[in-house]
């Protein structure tokens, strides 16, 4: 059937956890997509989407930011639209980084983490981040370009000891 899949087209990445102990720094986990180009689809991505921050041209928004993680449910929100995105670009990952404001934090030390990835009412992939407990940061999907079939994803977890300046660098590629 290839030429008549649509493959993913809009998805949503929302992330939850709870908020540090009463009398600790607050727990600041942000979401982070990159964008990479059809020719370099694993080098240097061409743009990052973080708290702030939208692609230029309006298809990845993250429209819910939480510094804290208080509140029920998911806290933090991001939209792909996928289908909208350039022919020149390939490939989007999409990670999670924790903020290191009060120190050194892991996403062991942090309760109740949990990243959910859907496409209108269907979940694509859950996570909890229980298998990378000593990372700083850590990518989640990825999303390719599949020509005439539109976009697919793939659930990745790999975990880096960066915190989220150095994670920016690292987000397309997979740690040694």
């Amino acid at each position: 059937m290839s030429g008549l899949n649509k493959g993913v087209a809009r998805v949503e990445v929302t992330l939850k956890w709870d908020p540090a102990p009463t009398g600790a720094p607050a727990h600041d986990l942000d979401l982070v997509a990159g964008v990479f180009a059809a020719g370099d689809p694993h080098g240097a991505p061409v743009y990052l989407v973080h708290f702030g921050s939208r692609s230029p041209d309006g298809t990845i928004t993250l429209h819910r930011d939480s510094r804290t993680g208080q509140g029920f449910g998911y806290d933090e929100a991001m939209t792909l639209e996928l289908d909208r995105l350039a022919p020149h670009y390939a490939r989007v990952v999409v990670g999670v980084t924790v903020q290191q404001g009060g120190g050194r934090l892991t996403f062991g030390a942090i309760a109740n983490t949990g990243i959910r990835v859907s496409e209108g009412y269907t979940d694509l992939l859950t996570h909890d981040f229980a298998d990378v407990p000593d990372a700083l940061s850590a990518t989640v999907v990825e999303f390719t370009r599949d020509g005439a079939d539109g976009w697919s994803y793939r659930a990745l977890s790999h975990g880096f000891d960066a915190d989220p300046r150095a994670f920016a660098a690292v987000l397309g590629s997979t740690p040694s």
